[in-house]
């Protein structure tokens, strides 16, 4: 390198990761808000809608599992441009593909596995690559690169719905040619930030090492209660204010996931900016408590503005949750490299599946009580609460 070189600027890189959240976001939330119309305009039944959000988690864990053995051979450049490549075409493709294939549905399913693809490696790709960089405190950066993923979810509904109050939403299909802008200019972001790599190679762990590591199965734990913690309140949240609480559908849609991804935000940047103040276990701790609260409140009390405060609530108590165990993992565990990310990914997705299936599963065989449901997932802070005691113990020992 010569004496005229300048520094890396690993700020674009920050930027471009926050936009890859944003995209991930664009394509988890998307979709959902067209369920009705896609039901009513290609005489698709309600079952097969329901079938969209599990193809798309699906897709993520698969390529979770590929990304723990082969990006690493790939190369994060690679993988995270790819990444970007499938969100974009995957958007363009659902504005296309259901009118262009004679099944209407096989084009859904083919867009959404697509850009599930793209969100499943930027899942897994962005947090490494933010880890890598040579940022003070690791821990803050971490949890507000996370936070764009809210702000990302809050923009997608807030600006759809906008759009099709404006322009009708018979035109989605421009709408979701207007989101693929976001990965399109994200290709160019990616192709040309400084990007290093967290491990050096043949230096990182295999999975099997992982696997033989106690600190690395306290940490899928955790992620899986992240995860299970975090959407179990996220999915069912428009659902429990309509039905339990009896709130319109127009004021649950904002009321329910809107502000809890606020608030959820709004934790991941707080830590964000203070985090070098605060001792993230503890701070872990406190988040546990505060959730099964808003659990208890959720699903106990019998005035639905409580319950309501309960639900909205949730979204601060777990935004540190994944972020934080992705921190305290990649601290500990300082060899594991992109595996240890790719798999603990594949546990905070695992958690997100769980964690809703119980709820809903449990509200049934309570005559669709929600409330009752909920009531069963405060068994998710129990157990994070219990494995970061049991994580503050094995650090003792050690």
């Amino acid at each position: 390198m010569n004496a005229t070189s300048t520094k890396p600027n690993y700020k674009k890189t920050l930027r471009a990761c926050y936009l890859g959240f944003i995209t991930q976001a664009i394509a988890a939330n998307f979709a959902p808000l067209l369920f009705l119309k896609l039901h009513n305009d290609y005489q698709i039944p309600l079952g097969l809608i329901a079938l969209i959000p599990t193809a798309f988690f699906f897709t993520q864990l698969l390529v979770d599992i590929f990304c723990a053995r082969f990006v690493d051979r790939i190369g994060y450049r690679v993988s995270i441009v790819t990444s970007e490549i499938f969100s974009a075409i995957g958007l363009i493709s659902l504005a296309v593909l259901p009118d262009l294939l004679p099944s209407a549905y096989a084009g859904i399913m083919i867009s959404v596995i697509l850009y599930a693809i793209g969100s499943g490696l930027i899942e897994v790709l962005c947090s490494p690559i933010v880890e890598a960089c040579p940022f003070e405190n690791k821990e803050a950066t971490m949890s507000l690169l996370h936070s764009f993923y809210c702000w990302g979810w809050l923009g997608v509904t807030v600006i759809s719905s906008l759009l099709f109050t404006v322009f009708g939403i018979d035109n989605w299909k421009y709408i979701a040619i207007f989101w693929s802008v976001i990965p399109l200019y994200n290709i160019y972001n990616f192709a040309t930030c400084p990007i290093e790599k967290l491990v050096d190679s043949g230096k990182g762990m295999t999975i099997l090492q992982l696997f033989k590591s106690p600190l690395f199965w306290v940490a899928v734990v955790l992620m899986v209660c992240s995860g299970a913690s975090e959407l179990s309140m996220a999915q069912w949240a428009s659902a429990f204010v309509e039905s339990g609480l009896g709130f319109s559908k127009t004021f649950c849609d904002l009321a329910g996931p809107c502000l809890f991804a606020v608030t959820m935000g709004i934790a991941r940047v707080f830590y964000g900016k203070l985090g070098e103040k605060v001792d993230l276990e503890k701070f872990m701790i406190a988040s546990g408590f505060l959730c099964l609260v808003c659990y208890a409140l959720a699903s106990l009390s019998h005035y639905p503005i409580v319950a309501l405060i309960g639900c909205i609530m949730c979204g601060f108590s777990v935004g540190i949750m994944w972020p934080g165990t992705l921190s305290i993992s990649s601290k500990k565990i300082s060899r594991g490299g992109t595996a240890m990310f790719a798999l603990l990914a594949m546990a905070g997705d695992l958690g997100g599946s769980i964690g809703p299936s119980l709820v809903g599963m449990v509200s049934q065989k309570a005559g669709d009580n929600l409330q009752h449901g909920l009531f069963y997932g405060g068994i998710f802070p129990i157990l994070l609460i219990a494995f970061l005691i049991l994580l503050k113990l094995i650090k003792e020992k050690e």
